[in-house]
């Protein structure tokens, strides 16, 4: 992209963004789960999983703040698989803890100390996270920090399929005053055990997330696709047909 578009200062981050404009809305082209964009062929693009064979790593990450494109570090990650805590650790940032977050965390600079760099951590990282579906509450946040870091780590861009809890409670529960992670879980009835700390976050996302991919399967959603789809009105729950060239392009865009 960088090439074709005259680019060549761009980095990585910003010619992924320009593909997915330009490319995304138009149904000649689909993205594959390795992150090609390619010809709409069927031949081409595999068919959306179904929910039943989908593996979630459900992630939840601490930082130092909002920016990850600049000068913000992660400073814990936790990933849940099939309701296990599969990963976690604290990351020395290599910067200071704000004092809000250190605060609002209880992760402090001397807590971070003898932790592991993200550089340390990131095999660990990609290997629990290989084959799974990416799943956070406001899922861009947790994608922009790990994908920052490991493109930092390793020179690589991930690519995948995403899910995001908060998305589907906004379409799912469109009644709740609020969708941030205390709202939903509170809908549910689940005890946030952490609040503001990784593993805590993610286990109790991990949880809302299997409310909601309930809610959508009585919706009729049966796959990953549909879950891009599938509404809630106060009549109750309807699912709008994806059309086929949008379906194909779900398939690698959730």
């Amino acid at each position: 992209m960088r090439d074709v578009l005259g680019l060549a200062q761009a980095n990585r981050h910003v010619a992924e963004r320009i593909a997915a404009a330009l490319l995304g809305p138009d149904p000649r082209f689909a993205r594959t789960t390795d992150g090609r964009w390619v010809l709409a062929d069927s031949t081409l693009v595999a068919p959306s999983p179904a929910l039943d064979t989908c593996r979630f790593a459900v992630v939840d990450v601490e930082t130092t703040g909002t920016r990850a494109r600049r000068d913000d570090r992660i400073i814990e990650v936790a990933v849940v698989i099939e309701g296990q805590v599969a990963f976690h650790t604290l990351v020395n940032p290599g910067i200071p803890v704000p004092p809000f977050v250190a605060s609002l965390t209880g992760i402090t600079d001397a807590l971070v100390e003898q932790a592991p760099s993200f550089d340390a951590v990131a095999d660990g990282l990609l290997d629990v996270l290989g084959g799974c579906v990416f799943v956070a509450h406001n899922a861009r946040f947790d994608w922009a920090f790990v994908t920052a870091e490991v493109e930092r780590a390793r020179g690589l861009v991930l690519q995948g399929p995403r899910v995001c809890t908060l998305r589907l409670a906004r379409r799912l529960l469109p009644d709740l005053p609020r969708r941030n992670l205390d709202t939903v879980a509170d809908h549910f009835g689940i005890t946030i055990e952490g609040r503001h700390r990784a593993v805590g976050d993610a286990v109790a996302a991990a949880r809302v997330l299997g409310k909601l991919v309930g809610m959508a399967r009585d919706s009729g959603a049966e796959t990953l696709a549909d879950l891009e789809n599938v509404r809630r009105d106060a009549c109750g729950a309807e699912m709008e047909a994806p059309t086929p060239h949008a379906a194909r392009r779900n398939a690698t865009r959730p």
